[in-house]
């Protein structure tokens, strides 16, 4: 759903509050609860005759209204009145928080059921998820404001807080959203053709989407997949690789065999004997997954898929992206970790891994 559809949809719900307010500040609390009946029940009678269906949100906020201003007059306190924009934010809040922070996504549900001639992919709705997350906070932060003009601000600010200052900061929210993706698009749209994408996924491996390489790589956390295979030989040494000084991350260090990206719409196998071949030459081998984990550092968010393999013996250098190669004893490594002599990643996976591999 496009903010302008959510914002066409909420709208309505609200109209019976301003309603109310209006016609209170001229002829009082009795002509301004007639008035917000008549709008709202005109509201419900025209969107059944336009769409068929009864609108539940104008009906709640209608009906909440007439109870709380009954309420109000029957007690003559106007508080229990005042209370009542803070009451239907609250439970706005309560949807987008299990939206936003659960697996729960009633208003994505909901999106896809009004909405069912537009398809939301998981990225798409991943972004969504982010949108609720700040709009639940600003709205929190909205809704204590309004439970605060209830009891100590005048009728005015009360008036302006729990109205207008919702319509002010809805069209906030979205307009940063707005002005995020055009920027976001205008990235996108100055990527080379030639550049490879790469998915992107949950911490479950699941694809939620695809990026441009280099947006994976500028520190903006898009969890993309890598392979990394570690070599051994008989005696259970470890085959490891030296990065070019021309490298961005970790130039002149050791590294594991393989390491390389899994690039959109390639499979996990595919990847692995892509970039085994590419980096040490390595064929025809049979390889194990031992291991999956996330790292993160400031360029990046990697899901890291660990392979080992014992076949090496096919293993030829013949890629400018490595500078040697040779087998390291597990006496070796453990002398030289911490020594700046391998990179941060194969040292955290070493560690990783010492338990299983030897």
């Amino acid at each position: 759903m496009s903010k302008t559809e959510l914002l066409k949809k909420l709208l309505p719900g609200f109209i019976p509050l301003f309603v109310f307010i209006a016609v209170d500040e001229i002829w009082g609390t009795r002509a301004g609860l007639v008035a917000a009946l008549i709008i709202g029940c005109a509201e419900m009678i025209w969107i059944w005759l336009k769409e068929r269906r009864f609108d539940r949100f104008v009906l709640f906020d209608t009906g909440l209204l007439i109870a709380l201003g009954s309420v109000s007059i029957l007690l003559d306190n106007d508080i229990i009145f005042k209370l009542k924009p803070g009451l239907v934010e609250l439970i706005l809040c309560a949807v987008l928080a299990v939206s936003a922070f659960s697996k729960l996504n009633v208003i994505g549900l909901m999106t896809q059921r009004y909405m069912k001639d537009m398809e939301i992919n998981q990225q798409q709705m991943a972004q969504f998820r982010k949108t609720m997350q700040l709009m639940f906070f600003v709205f929190f932060a909205h809704t204590l404001l309004v439970f605060y003009a209830a009891f100590y601000l005048s009728n005015e600010a009360w008036a302006f807080i729990s109205g207008g200052l919702f319509y002010i900061l809805f069209a906030v929210v979205f307009g940063y959203e707005f002005i995020r993706q055009k920027m976001k698009f205008r990235k996108t749209a100055a990527i080379p053709e030639d550049e490879e994408w790469l998915p992107i996924v949950n911490e479950e491996g699941g694809i939620i989407g695809k990026a441009p390489r280099s947006a994976c790589h500028r520190g903006e956390k898009l969890l993309h997949p890598v392979v990394h295979l570690h070599v051994f030989n008989s005696q259970k040494h470890v085959y490891l690789q030296k990065r070019p000084m021309n490298k961005l991350v970790q130039p002149g260090k050791w590294d594991t065999a393989v390491g390389g990206h899994i690039s959109a719409d390639e499979t996990l196998e595919t990847a692995l004997k892509r970039e085994a071949y590419e980096e040490i030459g390595l064929t025809q081998f049979s390889a194990k997954m031992v291991k999956t984990y996330r790292w993160d550092s400031e360029l990046e968010s990697e899901l890291v898929y660990v392979f080992t393999t014992h076949d090496f013996k096919s293993i030829h250098l013949h890629s400018e992206e490595v500078v040697e190669g040779r087998f390291w004893t597990p006496k070796q490594i453990e002398t030289n970790i911490g020594q700046g002599i391998f990179t941060t990643n194969f040292e955290y996976e070493y560690r990783l891994l010492k338990k299983e591999i030897f």
